[in-house]
């Protein structure tokens, strides 16, 4: 008996014949990149197919690509890489590198791609929370035409996002830095190895001339909600100000009264809504200095 339901194959090797692929069957097809997740659902018969298109061999699918504007990452780029990018780090972009590098097991990242992670759309994913806090965009095309979300509107709930059945995510748009700026990301989970964040969350911070005032702060909680959450709060209390310790613990307040955890196998609700005010002081501290020193 097979472990895997049948379904056709197919190994398409540009992105036109993906995108005509999709044209045609994208109703009864799924996309699988690295699979790391996808291949279990398939064997554990969580969801069937009658068509899987490995768009792994895309060769213009994958890679990091430095623009005068910032960066552009490929659907297909693997964790790893990013996870390794010297370049990213030193150009800012470390929160995401940082998210990176917490994502399974080495094993896992090898195998798995940035435009998969967010695409699974589960609500405890990596990568999701920093991308947002960066402000990237995510490159949706189909041969009808290409368009552009933002990657916080990108993941509308738990395993659903924007993609309609014959467009796929083909690269992400993360703009440079903002001067006088830093972002950080941060996670609590149950162990050291395979673990499924309890809560995560990035936040990025751009100061004033002067290094001290906040000009603009962007806080995005993961696991908290069945969609990253971007605060409304923080920002409202933070811009304009100087970071100080009474701030600071109005920030885990704030983010506290936002998130929208459940209880799961992996963390009651009332436990997330603790590691969300803990993470949102250690957080903001960390990007309020970096952003100091840039």
């Amino acid at each position: 008996m097979s472990i895997l339901s049948n379904f056709q194959y197919h190994a398409p090797k540009t992105k036109a014949e993906v995108l005509a692929l999709l044209a045609e069957i994208g109703e009864k097809s799924k996309i699988l990149a690295g699979g790391t997740d996808l291949i279990i659902m398939l064997k554990e018969k969580m969801i069937e197919t009658e068509n899987l298109i490995n768009i792994a061999d895309v060769k213009e699918l994958s890679g990091i690509k430095f623009t005068e504007n910032g960066v552009e990452i490929g659907a297909c780029t693997k964790i790893a890489e990013i996870e390794n990018s010297k370049e990213l780090t030193a150009k800012g972009y470390n929160a995401l590198v940082h998210a990176a590098g917490e994502l399974g097991s080495y094993q896992v990242r090898s195998m798995a791609t940035l435009g998969g992670n967010i695409s699974h759309s589960s609500p405890a994913g990596e990568t999701p929370t920093p991308l947002a806090a960066l402000n990237a965009s995510v490159v949706i095309e189909s041969v009808r035409g290409e368009r552009v979300v933002k990657a916080e509107d990108f993941i509308l709930g738990n395993r659903k996002n924007v993609l309609e059945k014959d467009e796929m995510l083909t690269k992400f748009i993360i703009p440079a830095p903002a001067i006088n700026s830093a972002a950080t990301y941060g996670y609590i989970g149950l162990r050291n190895a395979m673990e499924i964040d309890a809560v995560n969350m990035a936040v990025n911070i751009e100061l004033e001339a002067d290094k001290k005032t906040i000009k603009s702060v962007k806080l995005v909680m993961g696991s908290v909600s069945p969609k990253p959450i971007v605060s409304e709060a923080v920002p409202a209390l933070l811009v304009g100000k100087e970071l100080n310790d009474e701030l600071i613990k109005s920030v885990g307040e704030a983010a506290m009264g936002e998130a929208k955890p459940i209880s799961d196998i992996r963390a009651s609700a009332e436990y997330r809504k603790d590691v969300v005010g803990a993470l949102a002081r250690r957080l903001t501290k960390e990007a309020y200095d970096l952003a100091m020193e840039v």
